[in-house]
């Protein structure tokens, strides 16, 4: 075999990063018309779902949040979580989800410890994120999530989630320049002395929810109770399958 065939080099012609971001747009395109997201009385389609997660995404851009800036988001598994799960990638960040039942002390480490660029809060831990703040001796810009199907505990930061999308919507294809680039940034509740931060990768995030479709056999048009939480692992990295 000659060596000049084992010479190629990746390009737009022959080469897409691995992402999950990807998954969102072929489902907007492919699927749009199917649902997405129910929760409650809330419900979308996965076009209605793109075009909310591009303008959450927008939003974030508008507000300098870009390549290799971390978004920590504490919340429950509401529709909000899964939208900024494909948003903050979508423009390079890195997503930090926290477990809603550790301690303050130990949040504001991770704040720290994560270089937390921007906090985004279901409005009930409001009070545990500024306890949090007053642990590392610095105030975020926060951002409030009221939940629509929950309790509501009003405005808690600078602004509620909903004023993201009032600006232009992000536009490209969210993808990112290299699949091994940063999508998440999660840390151990479980071990002994201060958490643990693990880095996920867009690769291995994608390959981690196409396998999971592949082992579990997911047929057509399969509806998925999200009951894992997604500050755990992502989720499994199921909110990307």
């Amino acid at each position: 075999m000659q060596e000049k065939f084992n010479k190629a080099t990746a390009n737009g012609a022959n080469y897409v990063p691995l992402s999950p971001v990807s998954h969102l747009n072929r489902a907007a395109t492919v699927h749009g018309t199917r649902p997405a997201v129910v929760y409650g009385d809330v419900r979308y389609d996965w076009r209605t779902f793109a075009e909310r997660v591009r303008a959450v995404a927008g939003g974030l851009q508008a507000r300098g949040i870009g390549k290799g800036d971390t978004v920590s988001v504490i919340c429950p598994n509401i529709p909000e979580l899964f939208e900024l799960s494909f948003a903050i990638p979508m423009v390079g960040a890195v997503l930090n989800t926290i477990n809603t039942r550790l301690e303050a002390e130990t949040i504001g480490y991770i704040f720290g410890h994560a270089d937390t660029k921007l906090v985004i809060a279901d409005s009930t831990l409001g009070p545990l994120v500024h306890a949090a703040f007053d642990f590392l001796g610095d105030t975020l810009p926060l951002i409030t999530i009221r939940d629509a199907q929950g309790p509501d505990a009003g405005t808690v930061g600078e602004s509620d989630f909903d004023q993201l999308r009032e600006g232009a919507s992000f536009t490209g294809t969210g993808l990112p320049d290299d699949e091994w680039q940063a999508i998440a940034r999660n840390y151990t509740s479980g071990t002994s002395g201060r958490p643990k931060g693990v880095i996920y990768h867009h690769r291995g995030a994608t390959l981690m929810a196409m396998g999971t479709v592949n082992a579990w056999q997911v047929p057509h048009y399969a509806s998925y109770l999200s009951i894992v939480p997604m500050f755990h692992c992502n989720g499994w990295c199921h909110p990307w399958m």
